[in-house]
């Protein structure tokens, strides 16, 4: 086991707690670990202009970190498990899932608002939190807005937009819940695949023991069942398919979203499985709602 290990992270400062909670952790059960953080910009975090489905989706926010391991200027990278592709590159494998944050999407009022007007206009890139906020927000403006948190709560006064929407977990890790203007269930907006969780990446074939103390197993099912079932429908980065699975005791409730391009449309669907055969689920629940849209 190496005395000396690098953890790699986005430059951000939601990226940096959130490596610094894998650090933190590693550091509490393995003192005699030296964990340091390299921190590198991402081209994702370089181009703000454009939508991510058009510059290349979600792979823009982990090359990097993946060229840093593969070249061993990093020994592990700490990601946004949502932010993360479907394929992983096979000699640089997820190793670990870390305890769940609220999965949550949240709603963000333009300072001075309670609520959002009556032809209101909401800022947000991702078609799945735009398809699904439709139904809650149907005279309202849909408007593409980037950048970390700090840049779109000054980007809601700054051009124009009445709220936007981020992930609970970001949003609490940050030590910013005072922002959150309303909490949108899972019910009402199912949440990317992943939200909430951390995924901890390394190189295939090394010594990786002292991430057991890292790794929670209800995470890991839980990514498992939506990561099977968003890849199982080839949902990417401009997807709106989402899935939110949920460990109960022994077993796993999953929800799934899928997409009808056909009439502009979403289904849901709910299906319940044993923790063992949850990557199964996901895979299972993905071939219903295909089945039932054709």
């Amino acid at each position: 086991m190496k005395s000396v290990i690098r953890i790699g992270s986005r430059e951000s400062r939601l990226a940096v707690i959130q490596a610094e909670i894998v650090k933190k952790r590693i550091q509490k059960y393995h003192p005699e670990i030296q964990v340091e953080l390299v921190t590198m910009k991402t081209t994702g975090d370089r181009i703000l202009d454009k939508s991510l489905e058009l510059i290349g989706g979600k792979g823009l926010f982990v090359k990097e970190l993946d060229q840093a391991l593969i070249e061993g200027r990093i020994d592990l990278s700490v990601h946004s498990l949502k932010d993360m592709p479907m394929e992983i590159p096979e000699d640089l494998p997820i190793l670990a899932f870390t305890e769940r944050e609220d999965p949550r999407d949240a709603l963000i009022y333009r300072p001075g608002l309670c609520e959002i007007p009556d032809r209101g206009v909401i800022g947000t890139s991702s078609r799945r939190r735009m398809l699904q906020m439709k139904k809650l927000y149907p005279s309202c403006t849909f408007r593409g807005i980037r950048g970390n948190v700090q840049t779109r709560l000054r980007k809601l006064t700054e051009e124009g937009y009445d709220g936007t929407v981020l992930a609970a977990a970001g949003l609490k890790r940050l030590e910013m819940e005072s922002v959150i203007g309303r909490i949108f269930e899972v019910e009402e907006i199912v949440p990317a695949a992943g939200q909430g969780i951390l995924a901890v990446q390394g190189r295939k074939g090394e010594n990786h023991s002292y991430l057991e103390c890292v790794q929670d197993k209800k995470s890991e099912a839980e990514a498992l069942a939506e990561r099977e079932f968003v890849a199982a429908l080839d949902g990417g980065c401009s997807s709106p398919v989402a899935a939110h699975a949920r460990v109960l005791g022994g077993e796993v409730k999953l929800t799934g979203l899928y997409y009808r391009e056909e009439d502009d449309t979403y289904l849901t669907a709910v299906r319940i499985g044993e923790v063992q055969k949850a990557r199964q689920l996901g895979a299972e629940l993905a071939e219903i709602m295909k089945y039932s849209c054709n």
